[in-house]
Parts: structure tokens; sequence; C-alpha cells
């Protein structure tokens, strides 16, 4: 992608983002994640109608007198988007990749966060983290986030959801709202995902949400005859016969169960999720989620 078409894509994303997140997203993106965290401020005598399990035992043994914490909604939240750039997200047969839709959802969050004066990270990972972006405000920041997201190539093919999540639970800190954006194809061959542990970890800690983005060509296999086929993210290639109905509807099981396990093991840490085709607008599936919270 030359400068020039790189400055034009993103200006478009822009226009399409900041009209979303002002006419649609604004109001819903503030009630769903604002105000949920609650932070310490003070330590005062207990009074009467006061939670005892904000009792402060320790300045209450102190004291001699007993004593509650005090605390206050935070007013500022920090987002932080985990954005998969590996080679499955150049994968698109509706006029959009899974890649592009992913970077126009994510902007989309990015700018919401930013009318919401919060802070926006991101993690763009493979199977490695490529890039990390440190939370920070404002439009230039916000700009900065689109260019990397369209523009960075990938050291590595392969995809890792569990680094990024690895990544970030040591980088941050201080509890976050977190969207994953991913085809969420990380799993063994009998279809159960391999970040199930990193997950377990990072929605302990965070405020996790997940964007599942997928092509409708690639529930199923339709009859073509034989094919020659190439694996994006292991560079395996093999000829396969698509006239077979048991290699279709294999192929088809093996989706449907790798996308029911994703699916129980992001109900099972309470993580809300979404799915999103390249096919079709995310607005509704956003708004589903914004509602769900």
């Amino acid at each position: 992608m030359t400068p020039e078409e790189l400055i034009k894509k993103v200006r478009k994303i822009e226009i399409r983002t900041k009209a979303l997140s002002r006419q649609i997203f604004a109001g819903e993106y503030h009630s769903a994640f604002k105000g949920r965290g609650m932070a310490f401020s003070e330590v005062r005598e207990y009074q009467w109608g006061d939670d005892v399990r904000n009792m402060d035992w320790n300045v209450t043994a102190r004291m001699s007198s007993p004593y509650v914490k005090v605390f206050e909604e935070e007013r500022e939240l920090t987002v932080m988007l985990l954005v998969d750039i590996s080679r499955s997200g150049l994968f698109g047969t509706s006029g959009n990749t899974k890649r592009g839709q992913i970077a126009e959802i994510a902007a989309t969050l990015a700018f919401s966060a930013i009318l919401n004066n919060d802070k926006v990270g991101c993690i763009l990972f493979s199977d490695r983290v490529e890039k990390f972006i440190p939370p920070a405000k404002g439009r230039t920041h916000f700009l900065h986030i689109i260019r990397e997201m369209l523009e960075l190539q990938p050291g590595s093919d392969g995809t890792d959801i569990g680094e990024a999540l690895r990544f970030l639970s040591g980088a941050i800190k201080k509890k976050c709202t977190a969207f994953v954006l991913s085809d969420m194809l990380d799993c063994n061959a009998d279809g159960s995902p391999r970040y199930e542990e990193a997950l377990k970890v990072a929605a302990s800690r965070h405020d996790i949400s997940v964007i599942r983005v997928t092509d409708p060509a690639e529930k199923s296999i339709p009859d073509l005859g034989l094919v020659h086929v190439k694996d994006a993210e292991t560079g395996a290639q093999r000829w396969i016969d698509t006239g077979s109905r048991r290699m279709r509807t294999r192929y088809a099981d093996w989706m449907l169960r790798s996308t029911d396990a994703a699916d129980r093991l992001l109900m099972h840490h309470r993580v809300d999720h979404v799915d999103v085709s390249t096919d079709g607008d995310y607005v509704r599936p956003l708004m589903t989620l914004f509602h769900r919270r």
C-alpha cells in the first residue's frame, strides 16, 4: 500500500467511524462501559447503614472505633484492543477481508472511547505480539492506531490468542475494558481452544469482550472437484477432493465443533461475545454487545 493509498484509507475509516460513534454508539458505549469500576477514595468512621463488607479492620483496630472504606466510581476507563493481524485475516470473499472488517470495528470502538474521554491502547498480534501501543487519549493517538492496524505487516504468520491475553495480563496492571477482535481460529486438532488458561487469567483481571469476525465461505466447502489449497498461516499445501461429500461433511462438522467449543469457553468465563461477518454490517452486533452489559 502506497503512502497515498494509506492516507486515503485512514481518512475513509476515520470519517465513517466518527459518524457511527457520534450518532449511534456514544450513548450506548457510555451506558455499557462507564462507571463499572470502583476506586478507593478514603476511610471514615462507620455510620448507621454502611455496608459492613467495607469495614477497614486495620484502621478499626488501630483507632478502637469502627471505620469503613469509601469507594467512588472511576470516571475514566482504559480500553485495550487486542487485534488479530495473522495471515488468516487476509481471507475474504465478500469484497472485504476479515482484517479489514476487524480494523474498522476496532477504529469505531477506539473513537467511541476517545469521545468518552477514555484512554485507548492496542495489542496487534499474530502468534506473537507484533506491536504494543500503550493507552493514551486524543485524535493523533487514534489515527496512529488506525495506521498501524492497516499498515503493519506481521513478522510471523500464525495465530496465538493466548499469547496476546498473557501480554495483556502482564502489561496492564489496573483493571481495563478489553476487546479481542479475531476469527478465534486458534484451536487444537479436536477443535478445542488453545487459549483457555490465558483467557481464565485475563478474564479474572480485566473486563473482556470478544468480537469474532468470520467469512461466510469458511463455514463449508463447495463442490469444486480436485482443488490445490494452501494454509495461509503454516504454508502447508495439499490437493483435496471437494467432490467428496464425506470430506465436506467432516470439514463442516469440525468448524461447527470448534465454534461451539469457543462459545462454551467464553460463556464459562462470563466473557461477552458476538459474531460479525465480512458480508454484513457490524452495527447491530455491536449494539447487541453493548445492550448485554
